[in-house]
């Protein structure tokens, strides 16, 4: 029987092994990256001559031309995750109510913002999902399947159906967004579109980090995010080594045990046959000199005659 438990911790701890890798060699590029003090000299160290786009850090306040006007809040954004979850209870066989939550593949709007620190403007392109990037709840409504003018229009029978009956259901939608004029630091890829406009995108290798911490927090926040993931690797190795080794001891027991049973059935087998072997061969050998006592005596009475 394969331990699969043992094998899932190794499996996790490789897992592990490799995040924490992958979370050290982002942490260094962070290190590597070339810190902009002003937006505006971001253009200037795209114009050198350098084969391949370099990885940036900037920092500047979140700012769009046609923000996303976030109902019923009045919050204005350049990113909007709206996630849908259909509530739902349900009486079981023993009467008491149990609550079902089913949730919606959530819709992510993002339209063209920019970072400004007051010297330039700098593109982010599609930040959603980015390293790092926290949106802020903007909407958190529960629309019950019933509004409360509904349910106080009815009477008294009907209410108590309602409230009693099968299921009772509702839809809890929230918003998150990313709110204009919220302080960023972003690291990725700079370019310049053929229209001379600056932006930075996801890189084809390395982190893509948009975050309200400085670049120092971020680098220390990945960093230690790589140190736990190494520590759990090296738990989860210990434990799946321990199951393994429980495993295969058991095993080779259980095999030694077997063993000395069929060792013991060989040993009494043996026996056995060994036995019946010399008897039959000792009934054999007595019948042979039975018979040729018998012909020699039956010759001597034949001779006498």
């Amino acid at each position: 029987m394969i331990p699969w438990v043992g094998v899932g911790c190794c499996m996790s701890a490789a897992a592990l092994y490799l995040l924490g890798r992958k979370s050290g060699r982002d942490a260094d590029v962070l290190k590597s990256a070339t810190r902009v003090g002003q937006l505006k000299d971001l253009a200037a160290i795209l114009d050198t001559d350098c084969k391949v786009l370099p990885l940036v850090k900037i920092s500047g306040r979140v700012g769009s031309d046609a923000p996303i006007n976030c109902e019923p809040s009045d919050s204005r954004g350049v990113i909007v995750e709206e996630r849908e979850e259909l509530h739902s209870s349900k009486r079981n066989d023993a009467g008491s109510w149990e609550q079902h939550i089913t949730l919606k593949s959530p819709t992510n709007t993002e339209v063209p913002w920019y970072l400004d620190d007051e010297t330039g403007r700098v593109y982010v392109e599609k930040a959603h999902g980015a390293t790092g990037l926290v949106l802020t709840v903007a909407a958190d409504v529960f629309e019950s399947k019933r509004s409360p003018d509904q349910i106080r229009s009815l009477d008294p029978i009907n209410l108590n159906y309602y409230m009693q009956g099968p299921e009772r259901s509702g839809v809890r939608r929230i918003k998150k967004i990313l709110p204009i004029g919220t302080s960023l630091t972003v690291v990725g890829e700079a370019v310049k579109d053929d229209t001379g406009r600056v932006r930075v995108q996801r890189p084809h290798k390395g982190p893509f980090c948009v975050s309200e911490e400085d670049i120092d927090q971020l680098i220390s926040h990945v960093g230690r995010w790589a140190w736990w993931y190494n520590f759990a690797s090296l738990g989860f190795t210990a434990v799946g080594a321990c199951l393994l080794a429980k495993h295969a001891a058991q095993y080779f027991l259980e095999r030694r045990h077997w063993w000395e049973l069929h060792k013991r059935w060989y040993n009494f087998a043996s026996l056995g046959f060994t036995t019946v072997g010399a008897y039959l061969l000792a009934k054999h050998a007595a019948q042979y000199f039975l018979e040729r006592w018998r012909r020699k005596e039956l010759h001597k009475r034949l001779y006498l005659i």
